[in-house]
């Protein structure tokens, strides 16, 4: 199991797609991910869960993966919560 802080990157709005494409990018991996924030802890693969985390630029949160694919799946969510597209 690795767990990481990471300060968000990705732009805060009213727009959904940021939020889908980060469902996305955890969907790819078998490993079980989930992002923490304030008092809520939510499973990254869903979208409903991560659309009520309501992640904000700026915003420190805690990511935990625990799998056979958990190395590349931490790199892809911190890699995707980290830029600035």
């Amino acid at each position: 199991m690795i767990t990481k802080t990471i300060t968000v990157g990705i732009p805060a709005g009213p727009e959904a797609r940021p939020i889908a494409m980060l469902v996305q990018v955890a969907s790819q991996y078998e490993s079980s991910i989930y992002i923490e924030g304030e008092d809520r802890k939510v499973n990254a693969k869903s979208i409903m869960g991560m659309m009520a985390l309501g992640l904000g630029e700026g915003e420190k949160v805690m990511v935990t993966a625990n799998g056979e694919d958990e190395d590349k799946a931490m790199a892809a969510i911190e890699k995707y919560l980290k830029s600035e597209s």
